[in-house]
């Protein structure tokens, strides 16, 4: 199969009009001063921040604390309704949850809330559509629409925990437990408000969520400014890199920002973030059937990873209605697996849900809007 040629998209197309500010995208110091920029003692916004984080309260009316007549006020303020729930669709017996979220200029987003037996997991996106235009991914394939605020970035996700908190997952009530930039976009081409973001899970009540960065994974397709930048936070999340072919040849074109950054320049990127949090990073690898899963492929991924502290995480591709790009045969899949462990190399497959629920990024975005159209 001849893959296609594929061009880069870095710029935002068009200029929107931005998003209302949020107390989600200030630090804990600026949400105070923004407190007495409005005539507020600046102790409300770390009321408002305790019952956003805290109790994930979004009924002003319950705040308790802040005197009844000045509630609704101070709500619309500090915590501005940023994402408005359009659907969700749900499978795998309700375990698996996909929401579609619109935002105030009418752009679609996605988030996955996914149960497990040891632990619930949200998918959230950090932007809209995407500019790295890998022509297997459905958002690469939509485009860029612009970044997403840490604001809506951090309600898809303060969402989640609500959901998990009121048992609308089967199980009961839970804990929102483990959170992945994985969704629609490249987190380290929306940086800052990702790494806002990131500090609203991390930083413990009332200033976030209090969730350890051990359980919170950014991905990248290889941006190694970004992962540089990330090196230097002091944050050990997990890294995972999209790297889904071990040779350049391919990378340039399934990946199109190998172009900019190869595969040596991204793994030592990888490397030295590992070195400086000693935190093991994840390559991820979806197996596309005929195009990158032949087992000298695997050959030579083992060949790169054997020495290095990392993880392989094979992925099923998660094929988009009418595509040409479609998943592994299971044995093409078995010996790509065999291979990689016979050079000692960590390996899992991933387990694959939310198929019937167009469980691929941005397939629900893009059938809701063909069908607005």
């Amino acid at each position: 199969m001849t893959v296609p040629e594929i061009k880069l998209v870095f710029d935002e197309p068009v200029q929107r009009k931005k998003p209302p500010k949020h107390l989600a995208d200030y630090s804990p110091e600026e949400r105070r001063e923004v407190a007495k920029a409005l005539g507020l003692p600046a102790f409300r916004a770390t009321q408002v921040a305790t019952h956003y984080f805290s109790h994930l309260s979004d009924d002003p009316q319950s705040w308790s604390d802040i005197p009844a007549e000045m509630r609704q006020s101070i709500a619309d303020q500090l915590t501005p309704r940023l994402i408005h729930l359009v659907k969700s669709v749900s499978c795998d017996a309700g375990t698996t949850r996909k929401d579609l979220w619109k935002l105030h200029d009418g752009v679609l987003v996605e988030s996955v809330l996914m149960r497990y037996t040891d632990r619930v997991t949200v998918c959230i996106s950090s932007q809209a559509g995407c500019g790295m235009n890998c022509p297997f991914c459905a958002t690469g394939q939509a485009g860029l629409t612009r970044n997403l605020s840490a604001g809506e970035i951090t309600e898809q996700i303060v969402a989640a925990a609500r959901a998990c908190a009121n048992g609308e997952l089967p199980g009961g009530p839970t804990r929102l437990s483990n959170i992945v930039f994985m969704g629609m976009g490249e987190p380290l081409a929306n940086y800052n408000a990702v790494m806002r973001s990131v500090r609203n899970i991390t930083d413990p009540n009332p200033d976030g969520l209090g969730i350890s960065a051990r359980s919170v994974t950014v991905s990248t397709v290889g941006l190694v400014n970004g992962i540089e930048k990330l090196t230097e936070e002091g944050i050990a999340v997990t890294l995972a890199v999209s790297l889904h072919t071990p040779d350049d040849e391919l990378r340039d074109t399934l990946v199109p920002i190998n172009s900019r950054w190869n595969i040596k320049e991204v793994l030592a990127a990888a490397d030295a973030y590992e070195k400086r949090t000693g935190r093991r990073y994840s390559i991820e690898y979806a197996l596309i059937r005929d195009i990158n899963d032949q087992s000298w492929r695997s050959d030579l991924l083992g060949r790169l990873l054997k020495n290095r502290n990392t993880h392989v995480n094979l992925i099923p591709l998660n094929p988009t209605p009418g595509s040409k790009w479609t998943a592994s045969r299971r044995e093409d899949e078995a010996e790509f697996v065999r291979i990689l462990e016979s050079y000692g190399v960590p390996v899992t497959v991933r387990d694959t849900r939310g198929r019937e629920i167009d469980g691929a990024c941005g397939q629900l975005a893009a059938a809701e809007k063909t069908k607005s159209d």
